[in-house]
């Protein structure tokens, strides 16, 4: 998760995070390349003298519409591919349906009978020692690792979002309407995230946390609890 004095992203636990940091880091280099390029020519012109018959204008006009497309189509072409790879959901392994309420989180486990969950957040006075404040909640919602989990995201009063940051996941809960994404885990691990739209006065205390455990564990809670 992330620390006070964090200035990155968090560390990706997700394929699709990784390829989100590393589209980040692309487009940073091609920032980095134009500053430079902006910064030499601005350089020339203060130190140097100006002249009109250094550069042809054709010349100048062909690099200027070529050089802006090209940077475009860089930027343009990983973004589409991850685009396409958030939106690819391939038979899933497990659906999660998040319903978001003012304010807290309903999970429902549609692949069972009768296995659904409130999740609170834990008030820090009741926070066991070691855990997160205004992040920890009562009832994780647990899921098994290496495994395409769906999440089918909708809330019953207001606009909210689910959003995991480790994960890449972040999709708004609307009122009426069903919006649906996917993660994939290769690890065991507890991913912290929260509510990513300003939902009310109580907007900063509906926290989520998913917990990654493998297959064996993820069946026995779940004989466990909908039991």
């Amino acid at each position: 998760m992330a620390n006070h004095m964090q200035l990155n992203f968090q560390d990706a636990s997700s394929p699709i995070m990784e390829e989100l940091l590393q589209f980040h880091d692309h487009a940073l280099m091609v920032a980095l390349a134009i500053c430079s390029l902006v910064l030499y020519l601005l350089t020339i012109m203060l130190t140097q003298k100006l002249s009109s018959s250094t550069v042809d204008a054709q010349a100048i006009e062909l690099i200027w519409t070529i050089l802006p497309a090209a940077v475009l189509v860089a930027l343009a072409l990983p973004s589409l591919r991850i685009l396409y790879m958030m939106d690819e959901i391939n038979q899933p392994d497990l659906t999660l349906k998040a319903i978001g309420h003012q304010w807290y989180w309903t999970y429902e486990y549609t692949d069972f009978k009768d296995l659904t969950f409130d999740s609170y957040m834990t008030p820090t006075t009741e926070l066991p020692l070691g855990h997160f404040r205004l992040l920890e909640v009562d009832h994780r919602v647990i899921v098994p690792m290496n495994s395409t989990i769906r999440v089918i995201v909708t809330a019953d009063d207001v606009l909210h979002s689910w959003a995991v940051p480790s994960l890449g996941v972040k999709t708004d809960a609307i009122p009426g309407r069903l919006n649906q994404t996917s993660f994939l885990t290769p690890r065991p691990g507890v991913y912290y995230g929260q509510c990513s739209e300003i939902c009310g006065a109580n907007h900063s205390f509906m926290p989520i946390v998913v917990e990654a455990v493998p297959l064996a564990s993820f069946e026995s809670w779940s004989s466990l609890t909908s039991s």
